[in-house]
């Protein structure tokens, strides 16, 4: 007979090793480029989850999610309708595009209690589109608490090409900050070897800058963390600030 000890230890480890997996907030949409030609509309996925691994956690409603191109901000936070994925509450919502530009859509997640960590988390999360060719303005910053300003453009990437990002916190560049990077392995067409290559790690250098190139194509997730200044129900909380790029093959 298993003993009452051991189906315990067994519970927190696997709750543990779920927890180990890096956390990303998500946001992606259906196409990173709309070129002259195609469908005005795109549809965008928002979502809390281990990428790779394709494990979800659930995502209330965002307290916020919306769009800048140029200098206009716009709520979108009525487009979102309630939807399911990895078996967890997920949200999507479709935008049409009205005009040439680059749009920054952007989500602020209610915050997480992560058990296994002993912390909440909160992932301000964004992905950048391009419509209809116009291509300024992709370096643009919304203004988050916490976010990652793209140094290269964030769109029309080749696998193997190398991403710059700049962190921010509170408006000012942080420097040796760790940023989690991990492709989202939709397809579920990738294996990780072991634990450590399911997640890459790199850090920002003294200015706050950070370099990786990804070695596929698909989406990626960079993940830049660090910890707020403020607790909630004294426990602290995680702020990522997240940025997907996509990296295409070239044919």
């Amino acid at each position: 007979m298993i003993s009452r000890g051991l189906l315990v230890a067994a519970a927190v480890f696997l709750v543990s090793a779920q927890g180990a997996y890096a956390h990303f907030g998500m946001v992606i949409p259906s196409d990173d480029i709309v070129s002259q030609g195609d469908a005005r509309q795109i549809s965008l996925r928002l979502m809390f989850a281990h990428p790779f691994e394709m494990q979800g956690m659930p995502l209330e409603r965002p307290a916020r999610f919306g769009v800048m191109t140029g200098d206009t901000k716009t709520d979108l936070s009525g487009s979102l309708k309630e939807v399911k994925v990895l078996n967890q509450k997920a949200w999507e919502a479709s935008y049409t595009f009205q005009k040439p530009g680059v749009y920054s859509f952007y989500m602020e997640p209610r915050p997480y209690w992560e058990p296994a960590e002993d912390c909440y988390i909160v992932h301000y999360t964004k992905v950048i589109v391009s419509a209809f060719g116009l291509e300024d303005g992709w370096d643009e910053e919304i203004g988050l608490k916490t976010e990652i300003v793209p140094l290269v453009r964030p769109f029309g990437l080749y696998a193997g090409n190398v991403f710059q990002g700049l962190v921010k916190l509170d408006g000012k560049p942080v420097p040796f900050c760790e940023v989690e990077v991990e492709h989202y392995n939709q397809s579920r067409k990738f294996k990780a070897p072991g634990d450590s290559f399911v997640t890459q790690v790199v850090k920002t250098d003294a200015n706050g800058l950070f370099t990786y190139a990804a070695p596929k194509a698909g989406w990626w997730g960079f993940a830049a963390l660090n910890t707020s200044d403020r607790k909630i129900k004294d426990k602290d909380v995680e702020i990522g600030a997240v940025l997907w790029v996509r990296f295409h093959d070239m044919k």
